[in-house]
């Protein structure tokens, strides 16, 4: 067969899908890399059974496995970097890790410097929360505060974003010999604490920020999650002006990562011209954030803001400059790259390869996408509708996608729906039944 293209999955942390593609967030060198490649516009992370929602979705994008049976499997499966690495990948992991630490070790040929789950700085009684206050002595560039800034051996002081790149770049231009490589590298960014340098910060002045339609307060109801470490970031209720700090803060950010992103993609190209040798280049995110929608900061609720990822793939046969507005799971990632590259996918993954879809021979909209929150949040959509169903059906709501993006007119009680959501509803059981929910009732 022909030589085998490198893969560089690049993975992001936090970044709710439409910060990909909004006119107000600046990432000219993610902008170039959608020119090269396909953007998924509706992809999905499955869900989380814990609020540490970044942790089942690294799970399933390492099995390639479904949310509920991603975890008692995950140490029993062939993880995505073994299967490369088994292929005669020369494998690298760098970045942000959130699963069993010795699967590192397991499963790369080399690991450089990492990071755990989260990049903490202060408790939730300290000035990083509950922002903005009378005082607000929080600064997300003091580069003093540990987080994101992370000392280096010599004294200095860098980004969390600008180390993780280093290590990617220095290993991309490593001579790799006849072997491919593949990059596994996992930004901490955007997640909170939501600091950047000053530069970047300056590009997004508060008062400029939009206001989101669905702004609201407060979460019209308790979903059981509205006071976890998340949603304390911000006071109580929720104010215009806190939705602006807090999404400038996050798009400095990305644009601050959006330029490491430039600087690794030159590498990949001066080492493709030096091997001649092709890159499939992945790029995608855990899960999304509220920011302010629905009255919510966190992840940790079924709205799109919360449950669609940012997925751009770019490599040979790829179409360049197009979408795909198929519905689909992030967790496709592991089986889409052994298609892509031409490995053996593993027997276990249960997750489709979206080649098909790439190649222009599925397009379809009317596909079931079905979503899960802890123990009691639970959704399904097929084609416009989505029903999310709570513990208390009391609170359940039907949104038409299409004509309400934003997920502001609940349409459950009007008893010109009654059929739709009586379907839905069995359609939402089949669904947890076919996936094994651990939260489904018996009969």
């Amino acid at each position: 067969m022909a030589e085998r293209p490198n893969v560089v999955l690049i993975f992001m942390d936090d970044m709710t899908h439409w910060s990909l593609r909004s006119d107000q967030v600046s990432t000219p060198n993610l902008d170039a890399l959608r020119a090269r490649g396909l953007t998924f516009t509706h992809a999905d992370n499955q869900g989380s059974t814990i609020p540490a929602v970044c942790t089942p979705a690294r799970r399933m994008l390492l099995t390639g496995m479904t949310v509920f049976d991603s975890e008692p499997a995950f140490d029993d499966v062939t993880r995505l970097g073994r299967a490369l690495t088994g292929a005669g990948y020369d494998s690298y992991f760098t970045g942000k890790w959130h699963n069993r630490e010795s699967a590192l070790e397991e499963d790369y040929a080399e690991v450089g410097p990492w990071g755990g789950g989260m990049l903490g700085t202060t408790e939730t009684s300290d000035e990083a929360y509950h922002r903005p206050s009378e005082t607000d002595a929080w600064d997300p560039a003091d580069a003093s505060r540990g987080g994101h800034w992370m000392p280096r051996d010599d004294g200095r002081i860098e980004h969390s974003s600008e180390r993780w790149t280093d290590a990617a770049v220095d290993f991309v231009a490593r001579d790799h010999g006849s072997r491919p490589y593949f990059l596994h590298l996992a930004y901490h960014a955007p997640h909170d604490p939501r600091q950047a340098p000053r530069e970047f910060l300056d590009q997004y002045p508060a008062e400029q920020i939009r206001i989101p339609p669905n702004f609201l307060p407060e979460h019209p109801f308790d979903n059981g999650s509205l006071r976890l470490r998340d949603e304390q970031l911000a006071p109580f209720p929720r104010t215009e002006a806190a939705v602006q700090l807090h999404r400038r803060e996050y798009f400095a950010m990305i644009t601050h990562v959006d330029r490491e992103i430039g600087r690794l993609l030159q590498a990949i190209g001066e080492a493709e011209a030096r091997s001649n040798r092709d890159t499939v280049i992945v790029f995608s995110g855990d899960h999304g954030l509220a920011l302010g929608e629905h009255g919510l900061l966190g992840k940790q609720s079924l709205y799109d803001h919360s449950t669609r990822v940012p997925l751009v793939i770019v490599g040979p046969g790829v179409p360049s400059a197009q979408e795909r507005t198929t519905p689909v799971y992030s967790g496709s990632i592991y089986a889409t790259i052994c298609d892509l590259v031409g490995v053996t996918a593993p027997e276990h993954l249960q997750f489709p390869s979206l080649v098909p879809i790439i190649d222009g021979l599925d397009d379809s909209r009317d596909v079931e996408v079905f979503t899960a929150y802890g123990m009691d949040q639970r959704a399904v959509r097929r084609g416009r509708f989505k029903l999310i169903s709570y513990s208390d059906l009391a609170h359940d709501q039907l949104f038409d996608t299409v004509d309400d993006p934003w997920e502001l007119r609940n349409l459950i009680a009007d008893p010109a729906n009654a059929d739709l959501v009586k379907s839905m509803r069995e359609q939402l059981r089949q669904a947890q039944i076919a996936l094994h929910d651990p939260a489904l009732e018996p009969v």
